[in-house]
C-alpha cells in the first residue's frame, strides 16, 4: 500500500513538472490584436471592401505572424526583442489590411 501511494504521488508530480516545463510563454496582447486583424479581413470580404486575391494575399500574412509568434515562443520566453519583432510584423500586416481595404477595387 505504502509503495503504491509514493508511486502515485511520483507520478503526479512528475507529470506536474513536465507539464510546467511544456508550457509555452503567454502573449495575449498578440493573441488579440490576431483576432481582430482576422475580424478585419472577415469584414472587408463580407463588405465586399476585399476581392478573394487581396483577402488570400491577407491570409498568408496573418500566417506569417503566427510562425513569427512560434518562433518567438519556441525557447519558452519571449524575449524584448522578439516581442519588439512581432509587434513590428502585425504593425506591417495592419497596414496592408488597411491598404488593401481602401483601394478602391471592389469585389
Amino acid at each position: 500500500m505504502k509503495i503504491t501511494r509514493m508511486l502515485l504521488a511520483l507520478t503526479s508530480l512528475s507529470a506536474v513538472c513536465v507539464s510546467l516545463a511544456v508550457a509555452q510563454p503567454v502573449t495575449p496582447r498578440v493573441d488579440r490584436r490576431e483576432a481582430r486583424q482576422h475580424s478585419r479581413i472577415q469584414q472587408g470580404v463580407k463588405s465586399g471592401e476585399l476581392t478573394p486575391g487581396e483577402a488570400m494575399k491577407l491570409r498568408a500574412g496573418q500566417q506569417h505572424v503566427k510562425r513569427v509568434e512560434r518562433r518567438a515562443k519556441a525557447d519558452g520566453v519571449v524575449t524584448p526583442g522578439e516581442r519588439r519583432q512581432l509587434n513590428r510584423t502585425q504593425n506591417r500586416q495592419s497596414r496592408r489590411i488597411y491598404r488593401l481595404k481602401h483601394n478602391d477595387r471592389v469585389r
